[in-house]
């Protein structure tokens, strides 16, 4: 028995989903790199989570000055009578209560909730700051040895390497002093802005250079496509061959070295506050925090137990919405 060729194809089931090939996903259909980017992001709940979670860091880290107003309380403010004899706080977990949400400090009294919203507020500030300044020079420096080449190339080059080579610890643990004692005399007091901005250029200075690399490769590999070459042989000048040809394709590398730039500089700043490298002991920090409650893990964990967690959330947080935004970003990631 043999079946007949001309009973033609066998149609579809409709509603089955039956299709006779693989069914094809049409919503990336006409849209540009940066909208299916988009479109990428918000089926990630990854995503969502991460940036939620980003969001409320960022909300809270500028709304410091409203929560110290409504909460009543300053990061600076002494609560000596809620403190035993062995400058322990009264009450469980630290001394929490509806007055004071996380307790309060060991031996100093300081609220420890109003001190981490501030905490906050430094790391970030610090943090990107640091990865703006950063891709700038990256970017700038990256670029230009990229698509120009020839002598700059070899100086950026090797100015890459010196910076590679250089001992991150040492520098941070030589330069904040040296800046200090050459503005301000050893009795002055030293504000809270120049430890910060200090902090800053030491991450810029040791920091540019994976982006720089980065950029360098991306814009070696774009100068040879065929619009580049349209492009030149259209007369196009260098300034447009930069800003309207390379740079516009170079948005997804920059934006995911950012993204991954951030974490690391927020534990940066946390571990060389922990040391006490660049910021006051006055000022508000994660690393400050977790250093001075050291010696109070046994009789006081709370202390060290809120800042962790808050620094741990924080850098999560970036961690995973930074993955995110480098799959959404590569265009063989799955639609």
């Amino acid at each position: 028995m043999s079946l007949s060729p001309a009973a033609g194809p066998v149609p579809a089931a409709i509603g089955s989903g039956g299709t006779a090939g693989p069914p094809r996903d049409r919503r990336g259909a006409g849209h540009s790199p940066g909208r299916l980017a988009w479109l990428r992001l918000r089926a990630d709940r990854t995503a969502l989570a991460s940036g939620a979670a980003l969001v409320l860091f960022l909300l809270v880290a500028l709304a410091a000055p409203l929560i110290e107003l409504t909460y009543g309380i300053g990061p600076r403010d002494q609560f000596q009578d809620r403190l035993d004899g062995f400058g322990l706080p009264l009450g469980r977990a630290g001394g929490v209560s509806g007055e004071h949400f996380f307790g309060l400090e060991p031996r100093l009294g300081r609220d420890i909730f109003i001190r981490l919203v501030y905490g906050l507020r430094t790391s970030l500030f610090v943090a990107l700051a640091a990865a703006v300044l950063t891709s700038v020079i990256g970017v700038v420096l990256g670029t230009l040895a990229g698509y120009l080449g020839g002598w700059l190339d070899a100086v950026v080059t090797w100015i890459t390497d010196l910076t590679l080579a250089l001992p991150f610890l040492v520098v941070a643990l030589v330069l904040p002093p040296m800046l200090t004692l050459r503005f301000y005399g050893q009795r002055d007091t030293v504000p809270a802005a120049f430890g910060v901005g200090v902090l800053i250029v030491i991450f810029a200075v040791f920091g540019w250079t994976g982006t720089a690399r980065l950029i360098r490769g991306q814009v070696i590999a774009l100068r040879e496509r065929e619009f580049v070459a349209a492009a030149r042989a259209s007369g196009a000048g260098p300034w447009h061959m930069l800003f309207r040809e390379l740079l516009p394709n170079l948005r997804a590398p920059i934006l995911v070295s950012f993204s991954l730039t951030v974490p690391q500089f927020v534990t940066g700043e946390a571990a060389l506050s922990f040391i006490g490298v660049g910021l006051t002991e006055e000022t508000p920090s994660f690393g400050r925090m977790i250093y001075q409650s050291l010696e109070y893990l046994q009789t006081d964990p709370a202390f060290v137990l809120f800042p962790g967690v808050v620094i741990f959330a924080l850098v999560l947080a970036v961690n995973l919405f930074g993955d995110a935004l480098r799959d959404a970003l590569d265009p063989k990631s799955a639609g």
